[in-house]
């Protein structure tokens, strides 16, 4: 069983990602039926550390009870944050007695330090996803998971994909039973769906980055709603169907209709977002047709459906039926 749990805290620590493995296995619920572990926060030298907020931090001890833990913690650090030895080596014995090891968002760059991400599947916050694969090359990132556990190692998306990997693990431990009360007692969903790309920040460009196609692109871009062909857009660059298919590929990295579909659903996005146009309309407004296909594609590049990504994300302060300005331009000819 899970027992102990050590957090190992470095200089800069981020207090939240802190808090929150403090939340989920260093507070004590036993009065509500739920699991107690012996939980210790750890420096390298048991002295105080700065988080990143600007406050101090007492440890509990020095790193002595990372050897024994049952899991081994890493909260957010700096991505350049620099790593005693000590520490990663303390963090691969973990691995190979067996132990859980955690880390938190930016946590993976210290695993990956210790080596622990080699040849494993793993995650981080979408912001560093690339440099984590830059760093580490045999990582195996994936860029949209909120968590991932292979074998003991388990890694986490930003702070609240934190929680989604502390709670795998004691449902893991201890049963669905017990994760969903310690969530329903943190007032937390136990379990979230989607990935990291519904969270990803993606504007929709002002300015086509493409030389040759510029011009097209930027009339694609105000016509959305509207049926298009790829024979259409060549006709339009004045270009043959394979002419125009190679010259698009070679100046915007992908296909015409994987780039429209893209455009189509970040279209989308900012509709869910601002406005209170209903489903079926955003599928019309953003070139889809109707709410079936609008749904096939959002869920395969957002890894939400629309109604459930509204629900997160659309501001409340939106008059109903109000369309973002600029979009009225989108049914002229």
């Amino acid at each position: 069983m899970l027992n102990s749990v050590a957090v190992i805290a470095l200089e800069d620590v981020a207090a939240f990602e802190l808090g929150v493995l403090a939340e989920v296995f260093g507070t004590d619920r036993t009065e509500d039926g739920l699991p107690a572990h012996d939980f210790t926060v750890c420096t390298v030298d048991g002295g105080p550390v700065r988080t990143r907020s600007g406050f101090g931090l007492s440890p509990h001890a020095d790193l002595g009870p990372v050897a024994h833990a049952d899991l081994v913690a890493v909260p957010a650090h700096l991505v350049d944050t620099h790593v005693p030895t000590a520490v990663l080596d303390a963090l691969r014995r973990a691995v190979d007695r067996g132990a859980y090891v955690l880390s938190v968002c930016s946590g993976a760059f210290i695993l990956g330090q210790a080596g622990l991400l080699d040849d494993r599947v793993c995650t981080t916050h979408w912001r560093h996803v690339d440099e984590l694969q830059r760093l580490h090359p045999r990582a195996k990132v994936q860029c949209n998971s909120l968590y991932v556990a292979d074998g003991p190692v388990l890694t986490s998306a930003g702070t609240a994909a934190g929680i989604d990997a502390c709670l795998h693990l004691v449902r893991q431990e201890y049963g669905s039973a017990t994760a969903t009360r310690l969530a329903r007692r943190m007032v937390v969903p136990p379990h979230r769906d989607g990935g990291q790309a519904q969270y990803v920040e993606a504007p929709i460009p002002a300015t086509p980055d493409a030389a040759t196609l510029e011009p097209v692109l930027e009339w694609l871009m105000g016509h959305l709603d509207r049926p298009i062909t790829v024979d259409a857009m060549a006709e339009r660059a004045g270009m043959s169907p394979r002419t125009f298919a190679r010259r698009f590929r070679a100046e915007t990295g992908t296909t015409a209709h994987d780039w429209l579909t893209n455009q189509r659903v970040l279209l989308a996005r900012r509709l869910l977002e601002e406005t209170r146009l209903s489903v079926e309309q955003v599928a019309g407004r953003a070139g889809f047709g109707d709410a079936a296909a609008l749904r096939h594609h959002f869920v395969r590049r957002v890894g939400a459906t629309p109604h459930s990504y509204r629900s997160t994300f659309r501001d409340r302060g939106q008059p109903p039926l109000a369309a973002p300005p600029g979009l009225d331009t989108l049914s002229a000819s």
